[in-house]
């Protein structure tokens, strides 16, 4: 059974080439539009890895990272931050939250396959 990973970010122009590329690569795509929604769907579906942006309407990325590493149940959920805010006080609060990997938009797709690969042991 394909790995579901959550791609959480409100930019459309982002999220529909993200799931179409980690779609052929094999894996279950959903998607949140806000850190709210994103919540609703990790208790719902429970992903292997969420790429999260941080600026988010509502709840931030750091906020979700946050409710994710504190939650039993949850993480071991991989999280990969995806975002706009690339300074280096922005990677260290991200990593301290708990983040696994800290991308910086913008990306390249290889980039994002490496990390979701070496994360859930495909590589």
């Amino acid at each position: 059974m394909a790995a579901k990973i959550l791609i959480v970010d409100d930019e459309p122009n982002i999220v529909v080439p993200l799931e179409f590329l980690i779609e052929q690569h094999g894996y279950e795509v959903l998607v949140a539009q806000s850190g709210e929604e994103s919540i609703e769907i990790i208790a719902k579906d429970k992903p292997a890895l969420v790429l999260l942006d941080i600026m988010l309407p509502g709840i931030d990325g750091y906020e979700v990272c946050e409710i994710i590493k504190l939650n039993s149940e949850w993480r071991d959920i991989k999280v990969i931050f995806l975002t706009a805010k690339g300074r280096s006080i922005d990677i260290g609060k991200g990593m301290i939250l708990g983040a696994d990997a800290y991308i910086t938009k913008p990306f390249s797709n290889d980039e994002i396959i490496r990390h979701i690969k070496e994360l859930l042991g495909d590589a």
